[in-house]
C-alpha cells in the first residue's frame, strides 16, 4: 500500500528548521577540544608510560554520550521541559547536597562531584542548564508581562541562590559566577527594572564580603584574587599560573610554533592546561590567528543562540535560548580573560573544548534545547 505523501512531508517538515551552522560550530569546536587535550596530556602521559591518547578516548565516549543526548533533546518538544523543570532542578540540588557528604569525592581542595566506574560526575554543571530551565519556565507562567515586581525578582532570585550556595560553598567560585549571570540574564529580558537589580548587586556584594570575613572563600582564592589585582605585590605563588598563561599565549606570536611543538605546553609550564587552561594550548600552537579562529566560532554559537532566542514564538522559548547564551557568553569571557590576564583565576571550562565529560554533555544538552526551539519555531 503506498504511503500518503502528506503525512511523508509532514514527519519530515520540522527538520526543515533545523540550524546547521549552529550544529557545525558546535562539533567544530568540540574537533579543536580533541586536538588540545591530546596536545596538552600527550608528553606527561607518555613519561609516565602511559597511554597518550587517555584523555583524548575518555572524551570521545562523553562525546558520544552527549551527541546522543542533543539528539533527544531536540526531538523533544522543548515545552515538555517545562513540565520537568521543577523535577530535573530539584534532582539537582538533592546532588549538591550529597555531593558535601562522604559520598562525594574531594579533589584539589575542593569537592565537586562522584567518581562513577571511573569517571567524575559534577552536578555543578548540570545544575547551569536546570537552573536556566527553571527560571524560563516560574518567569514565563508569571500572568502579567512587561516590568516585574520586586517580588518576582525575589523570587527568581532564591530559586538561583539555592543552587549558588551550594556550589559557593564546594568551593566553586566560576560555577557560581555563571549562575549569577544566567539569572541576571534572564531577570533583565523577563523585565525586572533596574532598581530592583540594583538592590540584588548591593546584596551579593555585601554577602561576598562576609563570605570572605567569616572564612568561606579559601586562603588561595583570596591569593588568586589578590594576585589579580595587585600582581607587583603578591608572592610568586599567587599569580604563578596567571603568569605562565600569559607567558604562554605570548609565545605563540601570530601564527604559532606549530601543532603539537609548543614548548610551554609540552614542558607542562601551565598548571590543569587540558581543563581550565586549555585556550593556552591553542594560543602557543596556533598563534593569534588561530586564537581569532577559536574566538569566531564561539561569535557564531552566540549569534545563533541568541537568533533562536529571537526568533522562539512563546516567552519560555526565549527565556530558555536566552540563559543558553549567558550561560556559554561568561563561561567563554571568564575562562579566555583568565588566560590572557583580563580576569582573575577561577575554575571554569571552556565550553566544548576543555577536558571533562560534565561540562561537555551538559553544554550539548544546552544546543540539544536551542536546537528543539528552533525546529518547532512554526509549530
Amino acid at each position: 500500500m503506498d504511503i500518503p505523501v502528506g503525512k511523508s512531508r509532514s514527519w519530515t517538515e520540522p527538520l526543515k528548521n533545523l540550524d546547521p551552522v549552529l550544529l557545525a560550530t558546535v562539533l567544530a569546536l568540540s574537533v579543536v577540544g580533541l586536538f588540545m587535550i591530546y596536545s596538552a596530556t600527550h608528553q606527561s602521559l607518555e613519561a609516565l608510560n602511559v597511554d597518550t591518547g587517555t584523555f583524548v578516548k575518555r572524551q570521545v565516549a562523553a562525546l558520544v554520550v552527549a551527541f546522543v543526548l542533543l539528539v533527544f533533546m531536540a526531538s523533544l518538544d522543548y515545552r515538555l521541559v517545562k513540565v520537568y523543570s521543577g523535577l530535573f532542578y530539584a534532582g539537582m540540588l538533592v546532588l549538591l547536597f550529597l555531593v558535601k557528604t562522604p559520598l562525594g569525592t574531594a579533589a584539589k581542595g575542593a569537592q565537586r562531584g562522584f567518581y562513577i566506574a571511573g569517571f567524575q560526575f559534577t552536578p555543578s554543571e548540570w545544575m547551569k542548564v536546570a537552573l536556566i530551565a527553571f527560571l524560563a519556565t516560574y518567569l514565563s507562567e508569571l500572568k502579567r508581562q512587561g516590568d516585574l515586581s520586586l517580588r518576582d525578582v525575589l523570587r527568581a532570585t532564591v530559586i538561583a541562590a539555592v543552587p549558588m550556595s551550594l556550589v559557593f560553598i564546594q568551593p566553586d567560585i566560576g560555577t557560581t559566577i555563571v549562575l549569577a549571570t544566567v539569572l541576571v540574564a534572564i531577570l533583565v529580558l523577563a523585565g525586572a527594572r533596574f532598581r530592583h537589580l540594583g538592590i540584588l548587586a548591593m546584596a551579593a556584594i555585601v554577602l561576598l564580603v562576609g563570605a570572605f570575613q567569616v572564612g568561606l572563600v579559601k586562603d588561595y582564592q583570596k591569593a588568586r584574587l589578590l594576585g589579580f589585582l595587585d600582581p607587583a605585590n603578591s608572592p610568586k605563588a599567587a599569580i604563578y599560573n596567571q603568569s605562565q598563561s600569559e607567558i604562554t599565549i605570548g609565545s605563540g606570536g601570530m601564527f604559532g610554533t606549530g601543532y603539537l611543538h609548543g614548548t610551554q605546553t609540552n614542558l607542562d609550564f601551565v598548571p590543569e592546561q587540558h581543563t581550565d587552561f586549555i585556550f593556552t594550548v591553542v594560543g602557543e600552537e596556533f598563534g593569534f590567528v588561530g586564537a581569532v579562529v577559536v574566538l569566531l566560532f564561539y561569535a557564531i554559537l552566540l549569534w545563533r543562540a541568541l537568533r533562536v532566542a529571537m526568533l522562539s514564538k512563546d516567552p519560555f522559548g526565549t527565556y530558555l535560548a536566552a540563559g543558553i547564551a549567558a550561560m556559554f557568553a561568561i563561561q567563554m569571557f571568564v575562562n579566555i580573560g583568565m588566560t590572557v590576564g583580563i580576569m582573575p583565576i577561577t575554575g571554569i571550562p571552556l565550553p566544548f573544548v576543555s577536558y571533562g565529560g560534565s561540562s561537555l554533555i551538559a553544554s550539548y544538552m544546552a544546543i540539544g534545547l536551542l536546537l528543539s526551539i528552533q525546529l518547532r519555531r512554526h509549530a
